[in-house]
């Protein structure tokens, strides 16, 4: 996906992550609730204890006030992301997934925990944050960003995505490859890493736009 810089890239292609038949949300309300997962092409859940980690990064940076927070589940997938947010508390989570089996499987989540704050939307996620920032724009604290691999998607998103975030706003996103250090894009320079940490070869991140007043990490 690094289309930016394929010379660093060369001979390195990602590991497939081995795909679960669920994963289970974290903390909140729904803690150890199962989320069924399909087995569907490009679908890779954020793992447990990677939820983990950064939920509580994000509880930390939010000072536990998850109930200010309105989310944007980007490539919702199983949903594994946005009803973690809504199991601690967050007012609203807004999912966005392309697929038609997996946004039943969300609906179908969503009205088993009667999670009336989740809001599912089938739709290409690029269209759909272009429609949110020219319709509401700084609306969201938190944006999801867990994309199929190799397809430049951060890259796409990323830039579309500054006019959705709220003051001190942050992007939770995943890669194959570190946005930060030596080797992090070009197109990383709007941006400032937070947090960050790797599991197996997957790297996750808490960014914030650099022209935004910084959340004390």
């Amino acid at each position: 996906m690094k289309q930016a810089q394929p010379r660093k890239q060369a001979g390195k292609p990602a590991a497939a992550r081995v795909v679960p038949h669920q994963v289970r949300i974290i903390g909140g309300q729904w803690k150890r609730t199962p989320l069924p997962v399909l087995d569907a092409e490009g679908l890779r859940p954020t793992p447990d204890r990677v939820r983990e980690t950064v939920f509580n990064w994000l509880t930390h940076l939010f000072d536990g006030a998850w109930e200010g927070i309105d989310c944007l589940d980007l490539f919702a997938g199983s949903g594994a992301l946005g009803f973690e947010a809504a199991s601690r508390g967050a007012a609203h989570v807004t999912m966005v997934e392309l697929g038609t089996a997996a946004v039943r499987q969300l609906e179908a989540t969503r009205d088993k925990l009667r999670a009336g704050q989740v809001n599912v939307q089938r739709a290409d996620a690029l269209s759909a944050v272009r429609n949110l920032a020219q319709h509401r724009p700084g609306r969201f604290q938190l944006v999801f960003i867990d994309p199929p691999y190799n397809g430049g998607w951060l890259e796409k998103m990323l830039p579309l995505c500054q006019p959705l975030l709220a003051p001190q706003g942050l992007v939770y996103a995943e890669a194959e490859f570190a946005l930060d250090g030596d080797d992090a894009p070009e197109w990383m320079a709007d941006w400032e890493v937070l947090r960050s940490d790797k599991a197996g070869m997957v790297f996750y991140h808490l960014l914030q736009r650099k022209s935004t007043s910084r959340i004390e990490a």
